[in-house]
């Protein structure tokens, strides 16, 4: 099973990996640019149960790697290939790196650490999700109002309401494999641990985001990747590519060009 990609762009091969609950469509529009302004081949992933990805009933970081060079081999990608992800996707990415090392040149991970994460965050989005009725939703406002009684935040709701789709039937659906994800929530928390990864690693974090700390930056990711630098955009949260696009866009440029 492939997962399902968008490949635009000639040059040195740029992998995006998305967070949780996301799809390769949060990645667009700096995905173009990199592929026209920045001369990349760009390569935009659905995770499985995420986007137009395979729904599966196992959702590890070791399987979502796994996944991931697969399709590595079916593009034929060589080793001068960057990795790049976010949150849940930058694990999966150090993971792959961690395992496969002569895979890739260098790795990008957006506002995660390898450290383990408590998941109880996400539980007010999980319950939000859960309460759509799709037999009684008909339209994406209905969905947006049950969501809004346990995910307040307007900018939270589009990015979940991105995985919203009218089914053949005209009846409403999610994308993700939510009872999955629901169920397999606490091993999207876990650490990543491994031998050290000795090629270059930036990590990329939201200067209002607490994914990265300073204890993170200080000790938990060096020990993992002696080579990394950590860069902090001022003013961003954890969805740093949304909210600072320029500065994204200028890191991943300039460190996948190097």
């Amino acid at each position: 099973m492939l997962l399902h990609h968008l490949d635009q762009g000639q040059g040195r091969p740029l992998v995006i990996l998305h967070g949780l609950f996301g799809t390769l469509d949060n990645w667009q529009t700096l995905a173009r640019r990199w592929a026209t302004e920045a001369g990349l081949r760009v390569i935009s992933v659905d995770l499985r149960n995420h986007g137009r990805s395979f729904h599966h009933p196992e959702h590890t970081y070791a399987l979502m790697a796994q996944d991931v060079l697969a399709l590595f081999d079916h593009l034929q990608l060589g080793p001068d290939t960057t990795l790049m992800g976010h949150s849940m996707g930058g694990k999966v990415a150090m993971r792959l790196a961690l395992d496969h090392p002569e895979r890739l040149a260098r790795l990008i991970v957006v506002d995660i650490a390898p450290r383990f994460s408590d998941m109880e965050h996400q539980d007010d989005i999980l319950a939000g999700l859960q309460s759509v009725d799709f037999t009684t939703c008909t339209n994406r406002q209905e969905a947006d109002a049950a969501l809004a009684k346990y995910v307040p935040n307007l900018g939270t709701r589009q990015f979940l309401l991105k995985n919203l789709y009218r089914k053949e039937d005209n009846t409403y659906a999610w994308r993700i494999n939510l009872a999955v994800l629901a169920a397999q929530l606490p091993a999207v928390g876990e650490a990543t641990i491994g031998e050290p990864f000795g090629k270059p690693a930036l990590f990329i974090r939201g200067g209002k985001s607490n994914y990265i700390t300073t204890d993170d930056k200080l000790h938990g990711i060096p020990a993992l990747f002696p080579n990394s630098e950590v860069a902090t955009v001022v003013d961003a949260g954890h969805w740093v590519h949304a909210e600072k696009p320029e500065e994204v866009f200028g890191l991943v440029k300039a460190f996948a060009k190097q």
